[in-house]
């Protein structure tokens, strides 16, 4: 059985935000847009700007996962008022997605923070090169000093390749970018043993750290008139985050400043929430799903001084790489291995088998001159490397 709440005889004590090194905050359409008018609430999105300023003052990376691309754009469409078939929800998208980015963009100028926009689809998230490629553009991103706000691409996305809602999303950005904390902001302050708006008895729960089958029933079926998913779109978001290392929190978005609500258990005074607490970090359960990967496409031999650093804690370069085995491409899971063909680590190479053996041998200064593009400067990052 889960332990689903914290005793300081049991477990540690229950996080706050001000914990947060890497930060995902998910936002919906229902917080950020008016229903009726399609304005987009600007007193509540200053104040959440407010919040995530704060937050970048004592180093947290912000990242900031939103919704409400279709709602801010169906008004100027003249859309209001009735269901949208998936074209013109996608044209409604279109025009949305500048009004919530330049809405953005000057609620956090107030604050002299760059805002860039990121749209992502399912597929983005999958796919393994375009899964590395928005990995490297995002923490690109933030160590410029930048919030990035992504947005689903509604305007291309069909069914088949939508998250279809907005929780989903959150959690795979924040396992994407390795975070280790994911806000949910809901209309509901976390998870109860049953719903509480049909059931007086139903008792709020702190904290989850394992989902078990109880979990998950907690959760039951979406009300009617509540937003996409309800509680059982988090607890499958919570499933994705924990197995990334990243805990996540449920909380009432409606409150003004919904993240400084957070900074304080309840306890101290804070804000009900549910926590949902992970047995890894990121970084060591990134580590852990390359180690466990059964299937190398290829490998890297490298001389003794390559194999050397690499047990330092060094990436790979591609001065150090003898020779290229296999045929991969970008983003495949290889082995690297000593003179000998002993397997010293494994890892994700940032260049594809052809690539590769073009600049074996080659300083990471000439990668551009030979492949006429400029890659990484490692064939294997060591964020993207286990040593054996």
């Amino acid at each position: 059985m889960a332990t689903m709440t914290a005793t300081s005889a049991e477990v540690p004590a229950v996080p706050t935000l001000l914990d947060a090194r890497r930060l995902v905050v998910k936002i919906g359409s229902a917080l950020l847009v008016d229903g009726k008018t399609g304005k987009i609430r600007r007193q509540w999105l200053d104040a959440l700007a407010d919040d995530v300023a704060a937050c970048r003052a004592r180093g947290t990376e912000v990242v900031i996962v939103t919704s409400g691309a279709v709602a801010a754009g169906r008004e100027h469409l003249g859309l209001i008022g009735r269901a949208l078939r998936l074209e013109e929800k996608q044209a409604a998208a279109a025009t949305g997605q500048i009004r919530l980015a330049h809405a953005y963009q000057e609620t956090l100028a107030r604050h002299d923070i760059t805002v860039a926009q990121v749209l992502l689809t399912l597929e983005d998230t999958e796919e393994r090169r375009r899964h590395l490629n928005g990995r490297a553009t995002i923490d690109t991103l933030l160590k410029l000093g930048a919030v990035p706000v992504i947005n689903e691409n509604d305007t291309v996305a069909t069914a088949e390749i939508r998250f279809g809602d907005n929780d989903r999303l959150g959690a795979r950005v924040a396992q994407m970018i390795s975070a280790d904390t994911l806000v949910l902001l809901s209309d509901i302050d976390g998870l109860y043993t049953a719903d509480p708006r049909k059931d007086p008895d139903a008792t709020h729960i702190p904290v989850v750290r394992e989902l078990t089958r109880a979990i998950e029933d907690m959760a039951g079926e979406p009300p009617p008139g509540y937003s996409s998913g309800g509680m059982v779109t988090k607890i499958a978001a919570a499933r994705v985050a924990m197995a990334g290392g990243c805990r996540m929190v449920i909380a009432k978005g409606a409150r003004m400043n919904p993240l400084a609500a957070l900074e304080k258990t309840t306890a101290e005074g804070g804000a009900p929430c549910t926590w949902f607490l992970p047995s890894a970090e990121p970084s060591n359960a990134r580590k852990a799903w390359i180690a466990g990967h059964l299937n190398p496409a290829g490998a890297f031999v490298v001389d003794d001084g390559a194999a050397r650093a690499l047990g330092q804690g060094a990436s790979l370069l591609p001065a150090g790489v003898a020779s290229v085995e296999g045929a991969f491409e970008r983003g495949d899971l290889v082995l690297v291995k000593d003179g000998t063909g002993r397997e010293i680590a494994r890892g994700l190479s940032a260049y594809s088998a052809e690539d590769a053996r073009l600049i074996v041998r080659r300083k990471s200064n000439e990668i551009e001159t030979i492949l006429g593009y400029r890659g990484r400067d490692e064939m294997i990052h060591r964020d993207d490397l286990v040593v054996r």
